[in-house]
């Protein structure tokens, strides 16, 4: 026999199982004054036994908000967002915002659906990855009526608030490291960067620097979809094998560069004196590998931080004027595959 669907908790139910009026219930659970920590205490003691959950879409209608920030990012497979997202929870956790995450694979046309569906909710902000977006969803965040940061890149025009690093300049700051170590043979291999502007930031800073130098890219290998070991290792042998020559290899991610590097020490390449490597992102889960491989941080959880603090303030102040610029700086690793300048 099928059971009976339980009917939603209300007020009144609290209410009547604290011994406190409906109003002072209310009061508590939106965390507003002039209630006793007893009362408090006892009120939330009773919702939590109950199972009670607030409506907020009532709230909702009359506010025209919900405490929900929208978060977009491209990815979860690629391991950087689940830190930044790591960053966000942690800086809302006793804000009563909580964030809802929206996925676009890099596509724009995602993008748009994912703002569309978010906003419609009446989010309380927004964080969105990079700068680059269509115009349909420029348009849709330049409307949105609520703080919208961009996050992890600062080289461009920022629609409201922006928190990131940027990738030029880090681009540039590793062929510096590169250059100043001795190498001159150098290759680039990563993904193919039509849609991920971040890694094509970094790519042209590198090359910028490199050309400043006089040293042109020696040789170059691209691939399609997510970052894998698996395709550093095949992208790493075939260029080896099309110019064994080369002295350094700049990958534009960690993960392809752990699989270039485990390829390299099983036939016993001499690493970092016959040939280097780097990649990006410092990611602490490649700490175990044999070798630190040379990297730069991104700043992945402090750029999470710093937006959501930008979100949770203005939400606090509406007055705060926003438009705020974040630019933090990453830092060259130069772990065992990357040698010491030359003096």
């Amino acid at each position: 026999m099928a059971k009976t669907p339980k009917r939603p908790l209300t007020l009144r139910d609290v209410s009547e199982a604290s011994g406190v009026s409906e109003m002072t219930v209310s009061r508590v659970l939106r965390g507003l004054g002039d209630v006793s920590e007893t009362t408090r205490a006892r009120v939330r003691e009773a919702a939590t036994r109950l199972g009670y959950v607030p409506n907020r879409i009532a709230g909702a209608l009359a506010s025209n908000r919900v405490n929900l920030v929208a978060v977009v990012i491209p990815s979860l497979a690629n391991m950087v967002f689940p830190e930044v997202l790591g960053g966000i929870s942690e800086e809302l956790g006793d804000t009563g915002l909580q964030p809802v995450v929206g996925v676009t694979d890099y596509l724009p046309e995602k993008e748009e659906k994912v703002l569309f569906e978010m906003l419609s909710w009446r989010p309380s902000g927004v964080i969105v990855a990079g700068l680059e977006h269509s115009a349909a969803s420029r348009a849709m965040l330049e409307r949105a009526g609520v703080p919208v940061v961009e996050i992890m890149d600062v080289d461009g025009e920022a629609i409201d608030a922006v928190v990131g690093i940027s990738h030029a300049r880090a681009g540039r700051e590793m062929a510096e490291g590169i250059l100043a170590a001795g190498y001159r043979r150098i290759g680039v291999l990563g993904t193919k960067m039509p849609l991920d502007y971040r890694a094509r930031k970094r790519m042209e800073g590198f090359r910028a620097r490199l050309a400043e130098a006089g040293v042109p890219i020696a040789d170059q290998e691209f691939y399609e979809g997510g970052s894998a070991l698996l395709k550093g290792r095949e992208m790493t042998e075939a260029i080896l094998k099309r110019n064994p020559d080369l002295d350094f290899l700049y990958y534009s991610n960690d993960m392809i560069g752990a699989g270039g590097l485990l390829w390299l020490l099983e036939r016993g390449a001499r690493i970092p004196e016959e040939i280097g490597l780097a990649g990006f992102n410092r990611i602490e889960l490649l700490d175990g590998l044999p070798r630190r491989l040379a990297t730069m941080d991104a700043c992945r959880r402090a750029i999470g931080c710093r937006a959501a603090a930008i979100v949770a303030a203005r939400h606090a102040d509406s007055s705060l004027p926003g438009g705020e610029r974040i630019e933090l700086t990453p830092t060259l690793e130069r772990g065992d595959t990357l040698r010491a300048p030359r003096g």
